[in-house]
């Protein structure tokens, strides 16, 4: 009988254990856009936990407009680079996440309505932000880079494209790098976006684009970008191109913070945030 009830306990507490794991679990396959290589996703990570084991939940929010950082899968649910990464430290913390996808003109005001707790929507690091709300540690940095067409003869340091025709987006901080760079030395021409400088360069009206790596790299996988590609070394400077992106929390959740912090800290130094990376750019966000 004492056989039969120590039977009956084990295997409510080994249902109970499995139910408990799987509310952690990504409820999503994450599937980037078509251009996009996808690989494994790695396993989960064996690093232990720093933190305390209470259950609790928080919403993260997301444009899921901006693939494949942030975008809508086939079901309809945010996916991407940031939401893999913002689901692997839900489950560092032992919290369940709900993603929700939100307008970017709704997302700080949202978050400090208490809609949601978190953003992660690819949000640079700004003064003016950090004013209004509390950022996490910088979880990505896509550095400034050139495209041009292949076989062009200049893939190797920016000075080689002196007195080249650089298309850049008006009004954007490439811009201000560029202007900064090759206000004396180049011909730069301005478009109202960088899909509209990316275009000139495709018929040739210009030699080069200056923006975002990762949006230009991301272009270049197109049918309309196969003529180009990314040329020349990654450009970083912190006055003009920024510090990087980082998630949004409210300024009284530092304890939430803390521990966004600390997971994210978890995730790049034990390799989980490599393999991430890998499924989604041929070169490292950070």
């Amino acid at each position: 009988m004492r056989l039969d009830v120590l039977l009956l306990v084990l295997i409510a507490i080994s249902s109970s254990a499995v139910a408990q794991n799987q509310k952690y679990r990504p409820s999503r396959s994450v599937t980037p856009p078509a251009a996009v290589p996808i690989k494994p996703a790695p396993p989960p990570s064996k690093t232990p936990s720093k933190f305390a084991p209470p259950a609790f939940k928080i919403v993260v929010a997301t444009e899921a407009g901006y693939p494949p950082f942030n975008y809508l899968d086939r079901k309809g649910l945010p996916a991407g680079f940031e939401m893999e990464l913002a689901q692997e430290a839900c489950q560092r913390i032992k919290a369940e996440c709900e993603f929700v996808a939100i307008e970017w003109d709704e997302l700080i005001p949202g978050l400090l309505n208490k809609k949601f707790d978190v953003i992660m929507s690819s949000m640079q690091i700004t003064s003016e932000r950090r004013q209004r709300m509390g950022m996490s540690r910088s979880y990505y940095l896509s550095p400034g880079a050139f495209i041009a067409r292949k076989g062009a003869p200049f893939d190797g340091p920016p000075s080689l494209l002196r007195n080249k025709r650089i298309g850049i987006q008006v009004d954007s901080m490439h811009a201000d790098w560029a202007d900064m760079s090759f206000r004396r030395s180049a011909q730069l021409r301005r478009y109202s976006t960088v899909a509209n400088a990316l275009d000139a360069l495709s018929k040739d009206e210009v030699d080069a684009v200056f923006g975002d790596k990762a949006q230009l790299w991301l272009w270049s996988q197109t049918p309309e970008g196969t003529c180009c590609a990314i040329v020349g070394d990654d450009v970083k400077h912190r006055q003009t191109l920024g510090i990087g992106v980082a998630a949004g929390l409210r300024k009284e959740d530092t304890k939430l913070r803390e521990a966004l912090n600390n997971a994210l800290g978890e995730i790049m130094s034990d390799g989980t945030y490599k393999e991430i990376n890998s499924k989604y750019f041929p070169f490292p966000l950070k």
